[in-house]
């Protein structure tokens, strides 16, 4: 048990997660454009035609307006560790630090080098070198990403470190381990690649709305062939990387995956919940029945978290209660196992501020032996254990129906571009001019289901969010988010204008 002030955590959490969902509007643009901006201009030094090079720079213009944001989100963003978070920072800054160290020192660095060229170099150097900076902006933009996506992965599967008891910190012990884990890899492609899904949204949506308004038809018809084909091919591979990501949540955080299906009875051959309405009522343990509809396919959820169909998926009352048949340990005896590793690590301090060697070696070895459940002595109840079922549900659903819209978006806009009919067919054009906001919808409860299906850790098993927070008083939290609020709304807003603005006066002005 530890003593907290919920109001304290319950607004560091507040703060961190607007923070977070403001930055994540600006950054999958990011992503996702850098590379679009390089195939425009490939296409360009491979034609010579003067009309790829003015569809490059007004694209590149609006890249730009949503680079210099994004940054300004992300700087407020990490800073925020060490605002509130002061006490997750001590204790894994020897891990978390290293990778956010990359970000700032090699991929921003890099991208940074080569952005004044991309955008202020286009008479001053030769078309190959401009092209090869514009490509290397589009890699140092997803290099950036890869660092600050293994730090968040390292949160969700604990790799390559060790727990230091003398300082009571987390020690990185193989950095390859915490770079190269599969669930930092399948996060880094599943992010990325949303992004670029984003990026090819945001060009059919300005494009269209040309198209409607019958103003730069040859640039927009151009610029729907290019973005519609690597839609296309990027949402494919989104499926890919987000069953890849599924399947490590199975292994990985089955808490989580329980509660994005609404599983609270664990299931052989477990059906996958197609479209479903939960039941409020339900709570882990009671008899009540989980869902007031849903819609089943049967065996699929089996195969998806274990890749056999007749496997065994734990519920959430599985995981919270115990399931000796099914080997499955359930956090209650986990509390009592964390219990002892907290009041051993309290015994060895004592013993080695008392210069006990013997007291303290034992203590120490009594530690080790339940050492991997030290987080889960922090928890109140097995119950605390358990993610917003409704939130992380229903998140998940909505990103996936509209992932699988997507492609079959993008396959309309590329067969009659292609058939040189996209402008007569007038249900396809408003459909596309929603598409970016969609594509926005879908990014962001990609990251609910991600952040609030690992709650209550703020390192998985290991660290709940509420032992992570800095002592300071809520009154500073709440001033400061609704600082945050109004200084990332009014960016928000400038970005909007800025875009529309120079959306409206098209590539003649750039």
């Amino acid at each position: 048990m530890v003593d907290v002030d919920l109001s304290l955590v319950n607004w560091s959490r507040a703060q961190f997660a607007m923070t977070a969902m403001y930055h994540w509007i600006f950054v999958p643009l990011t992503l996702g454009l850098s590379f679009l901006l390089a195939m425009f201009e490939s296409l360009y030094v491979r034609t010579g035609d003067e009309k790829w090079k003015a569809i490059t720079k007004f694209w590149m213009t609006l890249f730009g307006i949503n680079f210099a944001i994004g940054v300004a989100t992300g700087i407020i963003l990490e800073f925020q560790f060490g605002t509130n978070w002061s006490n997750y920072s001590w204790m894994v800054g020897d891990i978390f630090g290293a990778p956010l160290a990359i970000e700032g020192i090699f991929a921003f660095f890099l991208e940074a080098t080569f952005f004044a060229v991309m955008f202020f170099g286009w008479n001053r150097v030769s078309k190959g070198f401009h092209l090869f900076s514009t490509w290397m902006v589009a890699i140092g933009s997803n290099l950036s990403a890869v660092w600050i996506l293994v730090a968040n992965a390292w949160m969700q599967n604990p790799v390559g470190m060790a727990f230091n008891p003398e300082t009571a910190r987390f020690e990185m012990e193989n950095f390859w381990a915490v770079i190269f884990s599969p669930v930092a890899v399948s996060k880094f492609t599943h992010a990325t690649s949303s992004g670029f899904l984003l990026a090819s949204l945001f060009v059919i949506t300005v494009s269209s709305w040309y198209l409607m308004k019958g103003r730069h038809i040859e640039m927009a018809k151009r610029s729907i062939v290019v973005a519609s084909v690597f839609g296309l091919l990027s949402s494919l591979y989104v499926g890919f990387t987000g069953d890849q990501s599924a399947f490590e949540v199975a292994q990985k955080q089955p808490m989580k995956l329980a509660a994005i299906e609404g599983l609270y009875t664990g299931e052989q051959n477990a059906g996958l919940v197609a479209a479903g309405i939960l039941n409020r009522d339900k709570k882990p343990g009671d008899s009540l029945d989980p869902f007031l509809f849903e819609v089943k396919i049967p065996g699929l959820l089996s195969l998806l978290a274990n890749r056999t169909s007749d496997s065994f998926v734990p519920g959430i009352d599985d995981l919270v209660y115990g399931n000796s048949e099914q080997q499955v340990m359930g956090v209650a005896e986990k509390m009592k196992k964390g219990q002892m590793a907290v009041a051993d690590l309290a015994a060895f301090k004592q013993a080695r501020q008392e210069k006990n060697e013997d007291t303290a070696g034992e203590a120490l070895s009594r530690f080790n032996v339940n050492k991997e459940y030290l987080g889960y002595g922090y928890l109140s109840s097995p119950e605390e254990a358990v993610p917003p079922v409704s939130t992380a549900f229903y998140s998940f659903h909505v990103m996936v129906v509209l992932g699988t819209f997507f492609p079959v978006l993008f396959l309309a806009y590329l067969f009659y571009a292609l058939k040189g009919k996209i402008v007569e067919v007038r249900w396809l054009l408003p459909l596309g001019l929603s598409s970016y906001f969609l594509g926005l919808v879908a990014q962001q409860m990609g990251w609910v289901v991600a952040e609030v299906g690992r709650q209550p850790w703020a390192i998985q098993g290991l660290m709940p969010v509420k032992v992570a927070t800095t002592n300071i008083a809520v009154g500073n939290v709440q001033a400061t988010f609704f600082m945050f609020l109004g200084l990332f709304t009014l960016l928000l807003i400038a970005e909007i204008k800025i875009m529309l603005k120079q959306i409206s006066i098209g590539p003649e002005g750039v």
